[in-house]
């Protein structure tokens, strides 16, 4: 999990708050301490825009060249809200994007 958040470009405080639990939960889990619910694995595997497989080691990670830009991280980020929030945010974008082509 270090590594994908690593590659991601975040903090544990970071991705702790896009789970929705403690940063010291994800410095355990990392340590190796605690083991990750597997409740977890599929909102980690969204998160981090991987497979299960990958996520826990059974398909080798494909190559990266480099952290995934700001953009990608908040399209991930939004894509763990809820229905509700994620419309609310594709309606706001919809309607900058059409004013942006209309100028």
């Amino acid at each position: 999990m270090a590594e994908l958040r690593k590659e991601q470009g975040w903090t544990q405080a970071q991705l702790a708050e896009a789970m929705g639990i403690s940063q010291q939960m994800i410095a355990a889990y990392e340590a190796g301490s605690r083991k990750i619910p597997a409740s977890m694995l599929p909102a980690l595997a969204k998160l981090f825009a991987v497979s299960l497989e990958q996520l826990i080691g059974m398909e080798t990670l494909p190559t990266k060249r480099g952290p995934a830009s700001v953009l990608q991280r908040q399209i991930e980020q939004i894509g763990l809200m809820p229905r509700a929030k994620q419309k609310f945010i594709t309606e706001m974008l919809e309607a900058l994007i059409k004013q942006q082509q209309a100028s």
